[in-house]
């Protein structure tokens, strides 16, 4: 619904006075920001670790000023190691029909997410901010797919200036998950928003938010998005669904303000039976704003229960009613130009060692003195001086004073101020690949990992940060994926698979089994829900690297480990054709090492069925036996039958019987002819001889 001209009006001031709230709470801590980022990212050119009088002092006096940032490789240690650890998003299932399949697939769509939005760029860009100054920040918006579709993705996009972003400073959770508002601004050159929005260029004279400092430009215009969250009021119910309705018995819990019209439709007729429950609730809805001068210029509701900007904190307390943040880079700011002021005097006075005086008898110089004057700051090639005086005495030549040596003192004061940025940051020579007094491999790991627990509170709130993003993640999926697709998904390997998302379907995952499937499953992400959990450690590839290198030496230790796990052994490694030769690897292992093989009961069972099959076979091969022998007994009756036949007729010769002979044998060979089949043919051509007609034998 388009807010009124009115209803604009009260936006712009409520975001006005929310972000003058937020400049009164952060004005300290965002100055504090900007010293601590400057001083970390110091360089000889930019002189930002010298105090700007002291600076002008020894330029003045022709003095050096070093600039040897240790700092920032104090704090690169910490970013670079979150890069090679970085936290993820692993999700679990906790009930309404969820299963363990269906979180996989849903850590697997947050994972095709973030890699879709180069999501590390905004964690590696957020930490960087965290560690060096105190806070970065990234953000989740959602989109259209392309320019052709309809269907919306969802994208993490990462904050260049922290500086830029305003959250509501009365939140209690650390992550921010319960702010009521958010603010983010950008710069945008006149032209640019002329091309944007050219029904609003009479807004490029007024300044975005009122009249706040810095929010106005001659060149560019300050853009606000205004993230706002509303409570309503409304109603949930719970009834069962009465006869006659297909169904009944069916308890359907839903929000009166989301009731479908069958819906409302059976809640009548159930509101005052006893098994229909009601309880009100609130629900948060959030609407974004686009803010230019004094005017909305676009709005639209945001699908998502949290504020969608995600905040990284490095250390954040409130003392005395005021907020102190700061990141890694303060601690060490004193022990820093201490090392820059011993460095720079050291330097001067080894400088100065060429500029020693000559000590030279006056005579000697007389009339000279013009060479001789400066000699310490110019390299002469020759400077003369008078050998004799009137009396033709000899004069002693000039000599120059021995140099001053550089004192240790220098060299002891750098050494204490870099032990004092050490102690400071709780990280030491050994995180640096340096030797220390611990020599043994056990004492140099125990000493890395008392600076990794120095620094440890920066990975755990990065880690915070990437749990409130499968938050967001769970919490809009469902609501951006309102439609059948087919996405990619991607496992913790890397192995990417597609489903399809299909929001009617009645359970939460299903498998597709069936040859010649275009999709592994599919997937319903309004069934079920899900909790996240972040797990900091190395990487999917560092473990899987770590895996195959110890398998690798129990295989060198123990050979018999390759015929009960080198499938798994070749699973882990990362060298071409790895996982062909893990297949195959795996045909020669016995079944009941892998689990493949059955329980001992069904083996047992198969034991007896095969006992009971051999025995059927036996009593069966007997059977057939005793048929044989009463076929052969059935055929020599009709032979000799035949045969009496022939010696009562006419005359049959051998060659007439032979092929009657050779049917008989035939069949009999072949199993016998059916008991109660016709009669016996004989050979075409050959006529049987009738029988003759008895007479009745009379009694004697």
């Amino acid at each position: 619904m388009a807010t009124t001209d009115r209803d604009t009006a009260a936006i712009v001031q409520e975001a006005k006075d929310r972000l003058n709230d937020c400049v009164d709470w952060e004005s300290e801590a965002r100055k504090r920001f900007v010293e601590d980022l400057k001083f970390s990212n110091a360089d000889p050119d930019n002189g930002w670790q010298w105090p700007d009088e002291l600076m002008k002092s020894r330029v003045g006096q022709q003095k050096p000023t070093l600039t040897i940032n240790k700092t920032r490789q104090h704090n690169l240690q910490i970013t670079n190691d979150a890069k090679q650890n970085k936290p993820g998003v692993t999700i679990r299932a906790v009930g309404d029909g969820s299963t363990y399949e269906s979180a996989q697939v849903m850590e697997g769509v947050v994972r095709h997410i973030e890699y879709q939005s180069n999501a590390e760029a905004a964690y590696d860009t957020a930490s960087d901010f965290q560690v060096q100054a105190g806070i970065g920040y990234w953000r989740i918006v959602t989109d259209y797919i392309s320019d052709d579709s309809f269907d919306q993705e969802i994208y993490i996009r990462r904050v260049k200036n922290p500086l830029s972003v305003y959250l509501d400073p009365h939140i209690n959770e650390a992550d921010g998950s319960d702010a009521r508002f958010g603010i983010v601004y950008e710069d945008v050159p006149h032209d640019q928003f002329k091309k944007e929005y050219p029904d609003h260029e009479d807004l490029l004279d007024t300044p975005a938010l009122g009249n706040t400092d810095g929010w106005f430009d001659k060149e560019t215009i300050r853009i606000a998005e205004y993230y706002r969250k509303d409570q309503k009021k409304d109603t949930l119910c719970a009834f069962i669904v009465p006869p006659p309705y297909a169904e009944a018995g069916q308890q359907i819990i839903v929000r009166k303000s989301k009731m479908t019209d069958d819906q409302k439709a059976v809640y009548q007729l159930v509101e005052k039976a006893d098994t229909t429950l009601t309880r009100p609730i609130v629900t948060d809805e959030i609407t974004w704003y686009k803010i230019a001068g004094s005017k909305v210029i676009d709005e639209r509701p945001w699908l998502g229960k949290y504020i969608p900007i995600v905040r990284v904190v490095g250390e954040e307390t409130i003392i005395e009613g005021k907020l102190d943040r700061k990141g890694h880079t303060r601690a060490m700011k004193d022990a820093q130009r201490m090392y820059n002021y011993w460095a720079s005097e050291g330097t001067a006075q080894v400088a100065l060692q060429s500029k020693s005086p000559y000590i030279a008898p006056a005579k000697a110089i007389e009339g000279l003195e013009e060479y001789w004057a400066g000699n310490n700051l110019d390299a002469k090639a020759m400077l003369p001086y008078n050998s004799v005086d009137e009396q033709g005495n000899a004069i002693a030549a000039p000599q120059r004073q021995q140099p001053p040596t550089l004192a240790s003192a220098y060299i002891q004061g750098m050494n204490i101020c870099q032990e004092q940025m050490m102690m400071s940051s709780g990280q030491y020579q050994s995180q640096f690949g340096q030797n220390e007094n611990a020599t043994s491999g056990k004492a140099i790991n125990e000493r890395q990992r008392q600076g990794d627990r120095a620094t440890y509170h920066f990975i755990d709130n990065l880690a915070a940060a990437i749990r409130f993003t499968g938050k967001i993640m769970i919490d809009l999926i469902p609501q951006i994926y309102d439609t059948e697709r087919v996405i990619e998904i991607i496992g913790k390997g890397g192995e990417k698979t597609e489903v399809q998302i299909q929001p009617g379907h009645e359970q939460a995952y299903q498998e597709q089994k069936k040859e010649g499937e275009e999709v592994a499953a599919i997937f319903n992400p309004n069934v079920g829900r899900y909790d996240v959990i972040s797990d900091v450690g190395p990487g999917y590839a560092t473990r899987r690297q770590e895996a195959f290198n110890a398998m690798t030496q129990i295989a060198t230790q123990n050979p018999a480990f390759m015929s009960v796990a080198g499938d798994l052994m070749f699973k882990s490694a990362d060298f071409p054709l790895a996982d062909e030769l893990a297949e195959r690897w795996a045909r020669t292992i016995n079944p009941a090492v892998k689990g493949d093989a059955p329980p001992p009961e069904f083996q047992q069972m198969q034991q007896q069925m095969q006992g009971m099959q051999n025995a059927i076979a036996a009593l069966q091969e007997k059977l057939t036996n005793k048929d044989a022998d009463h076929n052969i007994r059935s055929y020599e009756a009709e032979t000799n039958r035949i045969t009496a036949i022939g010696n009562s007729g006419p005359t049959i010769s051998p060659d007439d019987i032979r092929p009657v002979f050779m049917q008989l044998m035939a069949e009999m060979l072949s199993g016998g002819p059916p008991e109660g089949a016709e009669e016996q043919q004989p050979p075409q051509g050959m006529q049987m001889p009738q029988a003759q007609p008895q007479m009745p034998v009379q009694a004697a």
